[in-house]
């Protein structure tokens, strides 16, 4: 158990809480206010609300693409663990600014000042790649995936607790909610700074890399691309439109307050516990490749019904279907350090949070612009684009399976794989017919 657990996850735990917390204090402060400025027109509520919180994006991912570099030189010679730190520091300075918004009379801009420190610090970028360095550093090879998903569902957990807790205490005040966020942030940077070790495994421990070049030293660039293709598609599609889903349950047909939102934003975590125990069952059976599709197949089906949600219960429906969702990306960042060496851990995973703080920053600014021209005719169009645009992160994995031959050929592995595909779709079907017989 000892190979499988870490230090690391503790601060992922209690981290994702604070998070919770100022997300949801953040996200109703924007709104409320926007409503003030709008006179209670709620779609001119929700575009002031999507341009504010893409500005607010783009502010702090261009910022910590800034700091990547430093940040990247300081790990090297100190330990991914300087990730961590950093990035903590900033987010604890960066919830500040909303409680000076609250306490003083300063606009709603200055919120701005926030987002830019947390983005400096290495943001929420740094913040994976010290965890996923640290949690790749702690495990075997053969382990690598299960405790990458691990580090997920400890992730899914506190969000699961932070989205059923944070709407109970934004209706006891905002403030209690913001200071409980800021509270709870500050001990995960206390952990972080004096209780966290650097478990470095031994660098002289030898494991063969799943894709070696000809040489058996330096990794094969061209898997290393294929795998972060994957995770730059499917991110592309998902980012932005799971932020634009924050505000599209808050407008006419579901109008959900902040307990309601609550409960989605648990509904959403709980995708990292169904996730976690997907890849529990079906590892060994499947294996990597065929995981990540079906977590691509899961996300793309539940993002499709997405679109068409009306009511409350659709919307946990979907939820229900995207219930593999989460594997893809902790599975891809297993594949993608089983194509490393340990020494390469803190510049590659630095790298490829640059190329997805980018990913990110362009996610948001696609679909924050175009959900506002389509609220006037079909707000969950975002939604359709989402699935497909992630759908074809499905191209570059396959093309990387059939190159290593990694893909599970055998008949259990398939009937296996066609079996869970076919309930999803069933779902799928199930839920359109529903649409067509009562619209």
């Amino acid at each position: 158990m000892g190979a499988i657990l870490t230090l690391v996850e503790p601060v992922v735990v209690i981290n994702k809480l604070g998070t919770s917390f100022f997300d949801m204090a953040l996200t109703q402060t924007v709104y409320n206010q926007s409503l003030k400025a709008t006179a209670g027109d709620s779609d001119r509520a929700q575009t002031l609300s999507s341009h504010f919180l893409l500005i607010q994006s783009v502010l702090s991912s261009v910022a910590a693409m800034l700091s990547i570099i430093p940040l990247s030189r300081m790990a090297d010679r100190h330990g991914p663990k300087v990730f961590l730190v950093a990035s903590q520091m900033g987010s604890v300075l960066g919830m500040f600014t909303l409680v000076i918004f609250m306490y003083c009379e300063v606009p709603l801009e200055f919120l701005y000042l926030g987002s830019l420190l947390h983005g400096l610090s290495g943001g929420g970028p740094m913040f994976w790649a010290g965890v996923a360095a640290l949690a790749s550093l702690s495990s075997e090879q053969g382990k690598r995936t299960l405790k990458l998903n691990i580090v997920d569902f400890c992730f899914g957990v506190a969000g699961v607790v932070g989205g059923l807790l944070s709407g109970y205490l934004y209706q006891m005040g905002p403030s209690i909610l913001l200071l409980t966020a800021i509270l709870v942030s500050v001990v995960a940077l206390l952990y972080s700074v004096f209780a966290l070790t650097d478990s470095r495994r031994s660098l002289s421990e030898s494991e063969p890399l799943l894709a070696e070049s000809e040489n058996g030293k330096t990794m094969d660039r061209v898997s290393v691309g294929m795998l972060m293709s994957t995770m730059v598609l499917f991110m592309l599609g998902m980012v932005g439109a799971e932020n634009v889903l924050q505000l599209y349950v808050l407008k006419p047909p579901l109008s959900w307050d902040s307990i309601w939102a609550g409960y989605g934003r648990a509904a959403t975590s709980t995708m990292y516990l169904s996730s976690f125990i997907g890849v529990l069952g079906l590892f060994k059976v499947l294996g990597d490749t065929a995981l990540t599709l079906l977590g691509i197949v899961s996300n793309c089906t539940g993002m499709a019904i997405m679109a068409f949600t009306v009511e409350s219960w659709v919307y946990f429906l979907a939820r229900g279907i995207m219930m593999f969702a989460c594997v893809p990306m902790p599975t891809l960042r297993a594949m993608l350090s089983k194509n490393l060496h340990p020494q390469q851990y803190g510049r590659v995973f630095g790298l490829l949070q640059l190329v997805l703080a980018v990913t990110d920053l362009l996610s948001n600014v696609f679909f924050t612009s175009i959900y506002p021209l389509t609220l006037g005719w079909f707000s969950g169009f975002c939604f359709l684009l989402s699935c497909a645009i992630s759908y074809i992160s499905a191209i570059p994995i396959i093309n990387f399976a059939f190159a290593h031959k990694t893909f599970p050929y055998s008949h259990k592995n398939i009937a296996c794989s066609q079996k869970i595909s076919m309930l999803l779709h069933l779902l799928a079907k199930l839920f359109f017919s529903h649409l067509m017989l009562f619209p």
